[in-house]
């Protein structure tokens, strides 16, 4: 029996990567002259696996990611003005206004109802706590946990602490790798919706075998889903 439903929230409940996409190309603009695109790209990669288990997820790790490659590739000739341009795109993130996507508060909303539900989000906290009381859906979840990583273990906690343990959970979410796989090896439901848009680092193969794998189209179509998940009533 379900009792408990969780939620991711960058590109879940609301537009997140597409900012950093876009400050990536003004990165990839203020270097043009030292390295080709594609190579930027690669290079800032592999700074953000690198830094990972530094900085974490986030803006913050993402900026000094963006910093350090460009003394990298500049060879540590790279101006101060293109170091506080970097700077000053991390802070326009950290301020950008939140964007709610489709379907994502009545979602909530219906579901709140009759379950329990809980924001499992990772990333810096402040910037996390920003953008969950600026999207205006705090209210309506059970508990939120912002967490360093997306593990097994993590979920298995979560879910005994705020619900009736993993196996009676779903976890909902656009990362196959972090949403979903998890919170199946913890013995939930795992669900993924979608997003446009996929970090490299969060890229995974859809566990299509597993009986409690669902991905999908889009997040309207969940409270279906849950509804077909509901035990059969004897006649």
């Amino acid at each position: 029996m379900l009792t408990t439903i969780g939620f991711d929230a960058d590109d879940t409940l609301w537009q997140n990567e597409e900012f950093f996409r876009l400050t990536q190309e003004r990165f990839m603009s203020l270097l043009a002259d030292h390295a080709a695109p594609e190579h930027l790209a690669e290079r800032l990669e592999a700074a953000e696996r690198r830094n990972l288990g530094h900085y974490g997820f986030g803006v913050k790790g993402f900026t000094l990611s963006m910093i350090e490659t460009a003394i990298e590739v500049t060879e540590g000739r790279v101006p101060a003005k293109v170091i506080g341009e970097l700077i000053a795109a991390g802070r326009e993130m950290l301020e950008h206004p939140i964007r709610l996507l489709p379907h994502a508060r009545a979602t909530v909303t219906a579901l709140a109802a009759d379950y329990r539900v809980v924001l499992i989000t990772k990333g810096d906290l402040l910037d996390q706590e920003r953008k969950l009381a600026q999207s205006g859906l705090g209210d309506l979840f059970d508990a939120v946990e912002i967490v360093s990583h997306k593990t097994e273990a993590a979920y298995r906690a979560i879910f005994a602490r705020h619900g009736t343990g993993a196996d009676q959970a779903m976890m909902v979410g656009n990362s196959l790798k972090s949403d979903v796989i998890p919170a199946l090896e913890a013995g939930a439901w795992g669900v993924h919706v979608p997003h446009g848009l996929t970090w490299a680092l969060e890229a995974a193969e859809p566990p299509a075998n597993h009986r409690r794998f669902h991905e999908l189209p889009h997040l309207g179509a969940l409270p279906d889903l849950v509804e077909s998940l509901k035990p059969a009533r004897n006649p």
